[in-house]
């Protein structure tokens, strides 16, 4: 299982995922999981998803929808993602990511985001409060995310 954080730091909330990152801790799910702090390099997402992982646990800030700090946790529908095929190599748009995963003769894994709704994303280093509050949750949802993965794994279920 991957675990990627993604996002810019300099764009204030926008560095949600690399964030929580520096907070999951190291030996989580007994050694079946790599944690990786992909910042702003979509292309090195997508390479390392030819690598044929089981699961990918995207962590990522989301546009604001009213409520700065909520998170919301959710399978990713690769079918109805757009994206350019261009292969930019500071893209880090997911859907660019699966569209240039799919342009190297890749398939997207089993996806599940982590995200939080952002404040701000002004260029600035740091997360406003309402963000900064929900990296713990993030933490307990990885944490949850990767169990259920795991369990449904040994269960024959992929």
């Amino acid at each position: 299982m991957l675990v990627a954080g993604i996002g810019n730091i300099f764009l204030g909330d926008d560095g949600f995922g690399p964030e929580v990152l520096r907070h999951v801790p190291p030996l989580l799910g007994g050694g079946r999981v790599r944690v990786l702090d992909y910042g702003i390099r979509g292309m090195h997402l997508a390479y390392d998803l030819l690598d044929g992982w089981d699961a990918l646990i995207l962590v990522d800030a989301l546009p604001g929808q009213g409520s700065p700090g909520r998170l919301h946790v959710f399978g990713a529908d690769h079918e109805t993602l757009t994206g350019s095929v261009g292969l930019d190599a500071h893209a880090m748009d997911p859907a660019a990511v699966f569209a240039g995963l799919a342009a190297l003769g890749g398939a997207p894994p089993h996806t599940v985001v982590v995200g939080c709704e952002v404040q701000s994303v002004d260029e600035w280093l740091g997360l406003s409060d309402a963000v900064a509050a929900a990296v713990p949750e993030a933490v307990q949802a990885i944490e949850a995310v990767i169990a259920q993965l795991l369990t449904r794994a040994a269960a024959g279920g992929g």
